[in-house]
């Protein structure tokens, strides 16, 4: 004899797998007859126990078509597995990274128009530029805020940061969304972002960004380090195409499409 309460907890599966497929998003929703059909269980059972889903958040009821889809609560969950899952795969990665290239190494997603860094790794170096773990910087003058943009369009930037002038970082940081997006085009074209004292002066770094299952930019990966170690630009091209490919290695772990391009709107470069 089945246990009920794990009946109950393969129902509740099965109809969060279900709202979590195709036609819930085609529709905007499911009501309780369609996923009864999908999951093959007893409407009133199911009835209840979305009742009980929506009441942990897990899914939500619209109160007009009274259809269901997935809940906040899932939503959140989902991003924090998510973040444990990258930060996971990309700690021996930066290890490595910080192991050839002799630089601290970061790994940064994007919060509005800042860059939170999530991990660094340190240098065996007694100048070395700072930890930024759990602290935000300005994504416009940033190389790991260039490529965690790399897929905004022009539109996209004024739509984020809005029309006026960015206040002044480093000497050579950019002064408006135009000169951002110009910036980000280039980087695009290469697969790397590079600045040389945009952030502050003496400070140069280069960027690259990983993307997700889905294709899109989740998080980025960047080396920083003083100017006179790091900036000629042959050596800071030279760094930029290791981040990439360890960006591109973070990538595959996390699943990316192995075709993915960017979903830009009338790009081309500058």
């Amino acid at each position: 004899m089945v246990d009920a309460r794990v009946d109950n907890v393969s129902r509740a599966v099965e109809a969060l797998i279900a709202l979590g497929g195709d036609e819930t998003l085609e529709r905007g929703g499911l009501g309780v007859v369609r996923l009864a059909e999908l999951t093959g269980g007893d409407k009133g059972q199911l009835s209840r126990l979305l009742v009980t889903l929506a009441d942990y958040g897990l899914v939500e009821r619209d109160p007009e078509t009274k259809t269901y889809r997935l809940g906040w609560q899932l939503f959140a969950l989902a991003t924090r597995g998510g973040d444990q899952r990258l930060l996971g795969l990309a700690k021996p990665l930066l290890e490595d990274l910080v192991e050839r290239l002799g630089e601290r190494a970061s790994l940064s997603v994007l919060r509005g128009t800042e860059v939170l860094t999530v991990f660094s790794q340190p240098a065996p170096r007694s100048v070395q530029t700072v930890g930024w773990v759990g602290r935000t910087v300005p994504a416009y003058c940033t190389s790991s805020g260039r490529a965690l943009l790399f897929d905004y369009s022009h539109d996209d930037l004024v739509a984020l940061f809005g029309t006026r002038p960015f206040p002044v970082a480093g000497p050579h940081s950019p002064r408006d969304v135009t000169a951002l997006h110009r910036h980000i085009v280039a980087s695009r074209s290469r697969g790397f972002a590079v600045v040389v004292e945009e952030f502050e002066q003496g400070l140069v770094a280069a960027g690259a960004p990983v993307r997700d299952f889905r294709g899109r930019v989740c998080a980025a990966v960047n080396v920083s380090a003083p100017k006179f170690r790091l900036g000629g630009a042959r050596r800071l091209a030279e760094v930029g195409r290791v981040i990439k490919d360890v960006a591109g290695e973070l990538s595959a772990l996390l699943g990316e499409p192995p075709t993915t391009a960017p979903q830009l709107h009338g790009d081309t470069p500058s």
